[in-house]
């Protein structure tokens, strides 16, 4: 069963349970794969195709994204309220996606590229970034990656 089944079958799952916070957020998310798969504008002749689960997992994962920095916004505004639903929506959408990396997992990884790039200073973050988004993908957020490798290039300066 592919991941999108899955959704589909969860969602029916939490309508018949009556759980409102599960059944919205899958809702929005089958809509967001759906979406993903419909060609642009931009070329209506292309076929609609099928994501496949990792392309899945790239649609949650934005997902998730989106309501982190929804929650960030809404503690700004002081709306409680808000930041609740969206925590909730957020725990929902992590239970499909693999385990984040610890900020001690991203900066042993780190070292280990800082080790085989020769890398030393701030300068040479350019050098470390892409080859660590490239390992870690959708495993670490990439705010906390850009931080954890500057305050180690910065350390490593000093």
């Amino acid at each position: 069963m592919s991941l999108k089944d899955s959704l589909a079958e969860d969602l029916k799952a939490a309508m018949r349970a009556g759980d409102e916070v599960r059944k919205s957020t899958l809702r929005l998310l089958l809509t967001a794969i759906t979406k993903a798969e419909v060609p642009g504008e931009d070329d209506p002749a292309a076929a609609r195709q099928t994501l496949d689960d990792e392309q899945v997992l790239t649609v949650i994962g934005s997902q998730a994204k989106q309501r982190r920095q929804s929650i960030e916004a809404f503690k700004k505004a002081g709306r409680d309220d808000l930041v609740q639903r969206e925590q909730l929506e957020l725990d929902v959408l992590q239970a499909y996606l693999p385990a984040q990396l610890t900020r001690e997992d991203i900066a042993a990884e780190a070292r280990k590229i800082m080790d085989e790039t020769g890398a030393r200073s701030p300068a040479d973050k350019g050098k470390v970034m892409p080859v660590l988004m490239k390992r870690i993908g959708d495993r670490a957020d990439g705010r906390m990656v850009n931080e954890v490798v500057t305050e180690l290039l910065s350390g490593s300066a000093s």
